[in-house]
This record gives structure tokens, C-alpha cells and sequence, in this order.
């Protein structure tokens, strides 16, 4: 007997968060996210994503255990900027059981339809501005800070549910080995062409943080609108972020790109802490998580690029190359011995061109799934 319940309570919302680290207890890959970021995100009382949207979660449980969990989720802001009566369904996790997984989604897809909305597009925990895509490729290790993990299971139980795929966001992998020299001396061509036309790149202030985070804002939201499945994130949830961050943030990792004092373009990269997160039990920092979480900060030997966006009338100057290797290049310098880009959608051909032209090779897919309600 598989029943579904929706969470209503703190003890319930406890369960949802953590049952995947039961689902997954045995799976040497999986890498518990924070509790106290996922009770901030959750939590309609906390998190900026209220401010403007609504979502619903779901429990299922079979012989009294809990099997499975799911959101569904309206977005009122994709449905604004798409005009698509779109929803989602995100913090999809289960048991490989074909039948709990169609309960699940059955009720997301039944609260998704009484809003009004006429298909579903996921996962994504609550858009694509957060913890977005399915793993379809590269099991064998863990996720990078920010992405999101599931068993290769997952992959027949949605597609046999009737998903299609929508999109794959494909993840660049870059070796210490593998920056070659005249990669760097083509960057060092491009900064000089930058500056000839008055184009110059800087770190991060981090004595003006905040005022730095939200230059960031306008061009996130121009550069990627172009982007499937894209949300523009408002004033609220990018200070949300920024917040998150400071904590972990390496000035040596954001750069921007201005012209005549306008920001035309940003880079963000941030040290991969899943690296440290992995050996937290049940993601909790307290009593004793905290102390380790802090030492492992420090021994942290890779990074994920995380963020980079032009705008449209600078693209094709090289500013995303001159990014790209000055984060490259500066993790080098700090010992990291290995950088993650992602995610990059696989229609968004520019920036696919120039992760190859600096010799990165896509070693994982995510995928996002969509289905008529």
C-alpha cells in the first residue's frame, strides 16, 4: 500500500529533507546538501522564492516507510517572463520502484493541473537558478557544489512515465594538465584587444560585497534570458545567494568585465565544497560537522565555474575565454588541481566553442524533462 501525504509540519518537513540520505546511504557518490540551507529553501518563512511563488511537497510511504518525495512547483515568474503555463516538479527523490515514483508524480502533475498549468518541466529545485537537471551521464563520482546527484535508476523511471527530454546541460571538465601555454598567451591577446577597446576585467571588491553582488544582478538576468528554461532572479534571491556564498567566496574567483564603468559581463566560480560536504553526516554542521566543515575548507582541491554571462552587444570579443582562463589560472596558483564549468546548455553553441577552444571536455550530462499535463 503506497500512501501519499503532504508535509505540513516541521517534523514532516525534517523527513523530506532528509530522505535522501537514506535513500542513498550506501551510495559512495552522494553528497548530502546542508540542512540549514535546504530548511532555509523550503521554508516559506525563509526563502525569497515565496516572496513571489508558491510550491507544495509530497511524502510517500510504503508498509509505513518512507519511500519517496517530490515537489510540485509554480514559478511565477517563468510563467510571467515564458507566457508559458508552465510548472515544476524538483526535490525528486525515490526508491527504484516504478509504481511509488507514478504516485509521486501523478500528485505533483494533479497540483500543477488544479494551478492551472498545462505542462511539467523538471527537475528543479524551485527553477533554474538553483539545483536544476537529472544526472543521465557519469555516475562514477560525486556531484560538484551546486549540482544535483541521483541514481542511474531515475533516468528509465521518468521516461517510462512518459517524460521526454527537454534540454541537456552538459559539464566541462578541466585537469590541471590541461592549460596549455598558448591557451594563456591567447587569453593575454584577447585582455590586449579588450583594452584597446576600453574593456577591462577585475576581481570582486569584497570590502563593497554587497554593492558587488548586485551590479551582478542585471547582467545575470540579460545575459542568460536568452537561456531554455531561464528565470530571472529578483533583488531578494540573489542577495539570498550572495549571503550563502560570503562564507566560501575567493575574491580570485569573480570577475567582472566593465566598459566605461558598466558591468557587461560577470564570472563567478566558488570552491567545490562537496569535497568537505560528503563527509558530513546527514548534511548537519552542529555539534560536531562545523569544526570539520571549517578545517576541510582549507584543503579543498577543486572548483566550479559556476556563472558567466556576457552582454549580448560584447559577445564574441572573448571576454568569456579571458574569464575563464584568469579563474583557471588563479586556481592553479592556489593548488586547486581540477575546475568544473557548469552548467552549459547543449544549444548554446558560443560557449560551448570557446570551453573546447581552451581544451575542456565534457564529462557529465544533466537533463531536463518535460511532459504535457
Amino acid at each position: 500500500m503506497i500512501d501519499i501525504s503532504k508535509v505540513e509540519s516541521k517534523k514532516q518537513l525534517r523527513q523530506f529533507i532528509d530522505f535522501p540520505h537514506d535513500l542513498y546511504a550506501k551510495d559512495p557518490n552522494y553528497v548530502p546538501m546542508l540542512f540549514m540551507e535546504q530548511e532555509t529553501l523550503l521554508n516559506p518563512q525563509k526563502s525569497p522564492f515565496w516572496e513571489h511563488s508558491k510550491a507544495a511537497y509530497f511524502m510517500a510511504k510504503k508498509d509505513g516507510k518512507i519511500v519517496g518525495r517530490i515537489a510540485a512547483i509554480r514559478n511565477n515568474n517563468h510563467i510571467e517572463f515564458t507566457g508559458e503555463k508552465e510548472g515544476f516538479f524538483g526535490f525528486f527523490d525515490v526508491v527504484n520502484d516504478f509504481e511509488v515514483a507514478k504516485k509521486l508524480l501523478d500528485t505533483a502533475a494533479e497540483w500543477l493541473r488544479q494551478e492551472g498549468l498545462r505542462k511539467m518541466l523538471g527537475p528543479a529545485s524551485f527553477s533554474t537558478n538553483e539545483v536544476v537537471g537529472l544526472l543521465v551521464e557519469n555516475f562514477d563520482e560525486p556531484p560538484f557544489v551546486m549540482n544535483p546527484y541521483n541514481a542511474a535508476y531515475f533516468v528509465p523511471l521518468l521516461e517510462q512515465y512518459g517524460f521526454a527530454k527537454m534540454t541537456d546541460l552538459l559539464c566541462y571538465d578541466f585537469r590541471d594538465e590541461r592549460l596549455p601555454e598558448e591557451v594563456i598567451h591567447f587569453a593575454e591577446k584577447l585582455e590586449t584587444r579588450l583594452a584597446e577597446r576600453g574593456i577591462s576585467i577585475r576581481q570582486v571588491n569584497m570590502k563593497n560585497y554587497k554593492q558587488e553582488i548586485e551590479k551582478f544582478l542585471p547582467v545575470y538576468n540579460a545575459s542568460w534570458a536568452e537561456n531554455t528554461g531561464f528565470v530571472p532572479m529578483t533583488d531578494a534571491e540573489v542577495r539570498q545567494i550572495g549571503k550563502d556564498l560570503k562564507a566560501i567566496v575567493d575574491p580570485g574567483l569573480i570577475y567582472f568585465a566593465e566598459k566605461e564603468g558598466k558591468i557587461i559581463g560577470v564570472a563567478l566560480a566558488i570552491p567545490n565544497v562537496n569535497e568537505v560536504q560528503i563527509k558530513l553526516r546527514r548534511g548537519r554542521l552542529f555539534p560536531f560537522g562545523f569544526v570539520k566543515f571549517l578545517l576541510g575548507l582549507k584543503k579543498i582541491k577543486s572548483i566550479r565555474i559556476l556563472a558567466l554571462g556576457t552582454l549580448k552587444e560584447y559577445r564574441r570579443l572573448g571576454i568569456d575565454v579571458c574569464f575563464y582562463v584568469r579563474i583557471i589560472k588563479y586556481g592553479l596558483s592556489k593548488g586547486i588541481r581540477r575546475a568544473e564549468a557548469s552548467w552549459i546548455l547543449e544549444n548554446n553553441d558560443m560557449m560551448n566553442r570557446a570551453l573546447v577552444q581552451i581544451k575542456g571536455e565534457v564529462y557529465r550530462k544533466y537533463r531536463i524533462y518535460e511532459k504535457t499535463l
